[in-house]
């Protein structure tokens, strides 16, 4: 006779015994003829002699039981699994939960036999030792040109907010997602069983079955493991991560984006730095004939030029500024203001600030978009929004995606829905939602 581990603590766990079909409990009768399936009898149909099909009374048997001890005495087979189950349901370290679910033993019992055992024990602090080298052997050899960092702490919002769904609904307490890809896979198993008297036809459609579920499921961890690895779960860290390229590797790294799945993290960086490296290559070179066509031979001449070439452009873009001023104020006198501050500025003295005592409320002057970063992305409508609303273009692109996202999701969109969407004044909020309808990009709900 056999002493074998059980299945479990909880009876349900176990296989209905074949004589009476009610719940095993230990000790129990398991045939050592019978297969592949366990044939399973409890010790009243053992007793009576209970014969099923191929099953006699006569096969050798064997006695399934856990109790009996493991790793110290005091401590049976049963107590550790029921151990294990409790520090997984309860968590580490909440020593009193796990003494109450496991009732036979005390709250320091369970701490001790769990911190001698499982944690400071020396096979196992041999074994991660091992391993602990082996990595750092994997890492010494690994080509680590270019580190890929993933993202380390991501934030922890609050359910059902923007970044939370901006993170796809992460939860970063249990390093995982709140609804999984491909989230009713598990429908398809739950009412199949495989017994003994399933015909052959039936019996490969469950297994056939069972492999779509596999397939499934491997899926559903490659990517995981995509996102992960290229550390896509912080999707505004992210973003930063991006805006340090320039323009042109920036749209680079929205195509390529898409082939980050087929290569590695690292390979995919390398790529794009290495990009990133040829513009600027290709930049230099194109600074160096334009010296090469002014007729700079030297590098100090180089110096003097591009001195003098930031001075013209200083002097043009304040000039820009000037008609851009001239064009949406009217009022003279505001006008002559603006002017004497300008020059107070240019002469390097503080600028006197004097009070406009006409009836009405002067509104400010529109914003200067020049050389501010995403106003290349905007066309002529949005440019002229952006200055009288005084709204910076990486600010407007954020907000109209936001809007175009909610809209796209509910099928229109309400100005209510837009002022809880944009924390901005109220009244600029309404300028761009009457806008990007007017333009046709949302509609009204």
């Amino acid at each position: 006779m056999d002493r074998l581990a059980s299945f479990g603590n909880d009876p349900f766990d176990k296989p209905p015994c074949r004589g009476c079909s009610s719940y095993l409990v230990e000790p129990y009768i398991k045939c050592a003829e019978c297969g592949p399936s366990p044939f399973l009898l409890c010790l009243q149909c053992f007793t009576r002699g209970y014969e099923y099909k191929k099953h006699q009374s006569d096969h050798k048997y064997e006695i399934m039981t856990s109790d009996f001890p493991v790793l110290e005495p005091g401590w049976t087979a049963q107590e550790e699994m029921a151990l294990l189950e409790a520090v997984m349901d309860c968590g580490f370290g909440n020593w009193q939960d796990v003494a109450y679910q496991m009732r036979t033993k005390t709250k320091e019992e369970c701490e001790g036999h769990y911190m001698k055992n499982f944690i400071n024990n020396p096979l196992f602090s041999s074994t991660l030792l091992s391993l602990r080298q082996m990595e750092d052997h994997l890492s010494r050899t690994a080509d680590t040109a270019i580190p890929f960092k993933p993202t380390d702490d991501p934030p922890r919002p609050s359910f059902d907010s923007q970044v939370s769904r901006d993170m796809a609904g992460y939860m970063p307490a249990r390093a995982d997602f709140m609804e999984e890809f491909d989230n009713y896979a598990e429908w398809d198993l739950k009412d199949i069983d495989f017994v003994d008297d399933d015909s052959d036809i039936l019996h490969a459609l469950k297994v056939a079955v069972v492999d779509i579920y596999h397939s499934r499921l491997e899926e559903r961890q490659r990517r995981k493991k995509i996102i992960r690895d290229h550390g896509l779960i912080n999707l505004r860290k992210f973003q930063i991560l991006e805006r340090r390229y320039p323009k042109e590797v920036q749209d680079l790294y929205d195509v390529m984006r898409r082939f980050a799945r087929v290569v590695g993290p690292i390979e995919h960086d390398k790529f794009i730095e290495s990009h990133a490296l040829e513009f600027e290559l290709r930049r230099e070179i194109r600074r160096l004939q334009e010296y090469r066509t002014e007729g700079i031979q030297s590098f100090c001449g180089a110096k003097v030029y591009e001195r003098v070439k930031r001075t013209r452009e200083d002097e043009r873009r304040k000039r820009n500024m000037l008609c851009d001023v001239l064009q949406y104020i009217h009022d003279a006198r505001a006008c002559q203001q603006w002017l004497h501050k300008q020059a107070a500025i240019d002469a390097g003295i503080t600028p006197v600030v004097t009070t406009i005592t006409t009836s009405g409320r002067r509104s400010a002057p529109p914003l200067n978009l020049t050389g501010l970063p995403g106003t290349e992305k905007l066309n002529e409508r949005e440019r002229e929004l952006c200055q009288v609303v005084r709204l910076v273009p990486g600010a407007y692109l954020e907000y109209k995606q936001a809007l175009l996202n909610e809209c796209r999701r509910q099928g229109g969109l309400r100005l209510a829905q837009a002022r809880s969407l944009i924390k901005i004044d109220v009244n600029k909020t309404r300028k761009i939602y009457d806008f990007l309808i007017k333009e046709g990009y949302i509609n009204k709900a």
